[in-house]
């Protein structure tokens, strides 16, 4: 048991200031379809900017599984407000922690905490979404960096950004075709920049483009060694997916706490639709959801706290990849359909963008495909199952 002052319990303490101050200015940024710029100056009041970043680069230090509990209690918000995090910090800031040097570490993480520099993962273009080996994007090397060309598509965060791990090909590879990482800062004219707003939801959070026009990058924000770009994506990636799980781990508890609160107050026949056996029926099945996420969630973040504790290990890194697959995709499938049964709970009004599971229903459908498709995930979890050697895409 912690102690009230115990950084754990004042973690937790700041999580549920944060989501308690949100949630209206959130509702109202949703009914109007806009951004809300809150959910970043309200991360860096209650210091959530860099919630897994050790303390000695301004974070907060928290392992995966309070880390996973913070998102999903986010998540209980909405999609929007915690794909923020999963860009910002999940894949913005987290390959910056584990694959950068101290000298990026230094320069991007504190102020990545401060909020001072909000950060992207600039992976997906327009026609490389599943597989990045089709991606577009080129650089060249100069005298003192690179040059840049490319567009990055529906990015989270991509027109708030102030910097962006970025992926790109030699432009003239001298042997084999090998993808690099960068810490691209996004800025100035040969960058340019664009909001996606025609969107089926989510529409608080930021969604955008950007596009690289020999968009010069020192020697020094190169992540990693030349080539590895593809190890450190995929590495990325894990932690991204893992966000996404508990974000709809917390959409499935908003969604039944909803429910419940309906089915216990709405009358219908003369008695709380909560009387009748097929409304039960909606609630037992979203808490089914909710249980079986939550453990599924629970397992994959205890085995990538494993597998980053023992960093080199390779079996931990794969079954870190397995779980976190699993709960990813189980868990955005399982928020989906919480989600419907909550808006058919909820009859006419469930239908409606005034109430919040309305909400969580548009939002939610894009986790089953950003950060690994369902069908990506599936193909994961069944090579991992039969052995690498029959990866469908080798």
């Amino acid at each position: 048991m912690h102690s009230p002052s115990s950084p754990v319990s004042q973690f937790a303490t700041d999580v549920e200031a944060f989501c308690q101050e949100l949630r209206p200015l959130e509702e109202l940024c949703y009914v109007e379809h806009r951004y809300n710029p809150d959910t970043a100056r309200l991360a860096q009041k209650y210091d959530l900017l860099a919630m897994p970043i050790p303390r000695e680069w301004g974070g907060r230090g928290v392992d995966n599984v309070s880390y996973a509990r913070a998102l999903a209690r986010i998540g209980r918000e909405g999609t929007g407000a915690r794909t923020f995090f999963s860009g910002h910090t999940s894949i913005g800031a987290y390959p910056i922690w584990r694959y950068g040097n101290r000298q990026q570490q230094g320069h991007y993480l504190p102020r990545a905490a401060r909020g001072e520099c909000l950060l992207a993962f600039g992976l997906t273009e327009p026609e490389a979404g599943s597989n990045p080996l089709e991606m577009t994007t080129v650089y060249r090397p100069t005298a003192d960096g690179y040059l840049l060309n490319g567009v990055k598509y529906l990015i989270s965060n991509g027109t708030i950004a102030h910097a962006a791990i970025v992926f790109g090909y030699p432009e003239h590879p001298l042997g084999e075709r090998r993808m690099s990482a960068f810490i691209v800062d996004l800025s100035g004219e040969t960058c340019e920049k664009e909001d996606l707003p025609a969107k089926l939801g989510m529409f608080t959070a930021n969604t955008g483009m950007f596009q690289l026009t020999d968009h010069f990058v020192p020697k020094a924000n190169l992540l990693g060694e030349e080539g590895c770009g593809f190890r450190i994506a995929m590495g990325t990636l894990i932690s991204g997916r893992l966000s996404v799980a508990a974000g709809c781990l917390g959409v499935i508890q908003d969604c039944l706490a909803e429910a419940l609160e309906y089915a216990r107050t709405r009358h219908q026949h003369g008695k709380p639709i909560g009387r009748h056996q097929l409304v039960q029926e909606h609630l037992a099945e979203i808490e089914m959801e909710r249980a079986a996420s939550d453990a599924l969630v629970q397992r994959a973040a205890e085995a990538k706290q494993a597998s980053e504790d023992a960093s080199g290990d390779t079996r931990l890194l794969q079954e870190a990849d397995l779980r976190v697959a699993e709960a990813k995709y189980f868990a955005s499938n399982a928020a989906w359909r919480a989600a419907d049964r909550a808006v058919q709970v909820f009859g006419g009004r469930g239908y409606s963008e005034l109430y919040r599971v309305g909400r969580h229903l548009q939002d939610v459908r894009v986790c089953r495909i950003y950060e690994g498709t369902d069908e990506i995930m599936k193909l994961k979890i069944a090579c991992a199952l039969l052995g690498k050697e029959f990866a469908a895409f080798a």
